[in-house]
């Protein structure tokens, strides 16, 4: 088996096979901004399949997302308007698709490769995103 195939059997449990090392990072990860730009991917493999170089023109970002029922937060104000304060829930996309609405927000210049997931606590979820300079 080569390299890459040992590293992708790591990532099917986490939580196992890291043991302290997961739950260092974790923790180091809950004290950073919600996105944030890292120097090489977390999981190399994933990364690669996904279209990844380590080159100028590919960055990866770090994302975190709150888990929970998504639901919209009520509006912190005053007065009382029914209309606007709808607490729905907003399902119909994923997490990994919001954490790549966000990156692409910030990122303007970019363009998603793809993402994968990097960890999760009972609080939140974390991403990973390859992003391409675009060069237009």
């Amino acid at each position: 088996m080569g390299f890459y195939k040992y590293v992708r059997d790591a990532w099917k449990q986490p939580k196992k096979n890291l043991g302290v090392l997961w739950r260092e990072r974790l923790i180091l990860w809950r004290k950073e901004p919600a996105i944030i730009r890292i120097d090489r991917p977390t999981r190399i493999d994933r990364a690669r399949s996904l279209g990844y170089k380590a080159k100028d023109g590919y960055l990866v970002v770090r994302t975190r997302l709150k888990r929970g029922g998504r639901k919209r937060e009520r509006p912190l104000k005053k007065g009382r308007r029914s209309k606007r304060a709808t607490i729905r829930k907003v399902v119909g996309k994923s997490y990994r698709w919001v954490a790549e609405e966000r990156v692409n927000r910030k990122y303007r210049n970019c363009e998603v490769l793809g993402s994968y997931e990097v960890g999760k606590d009972g609080r939140y979820y974390w991403f990973e995103i390859i992003l391409e300079i675009g060069l237009n």
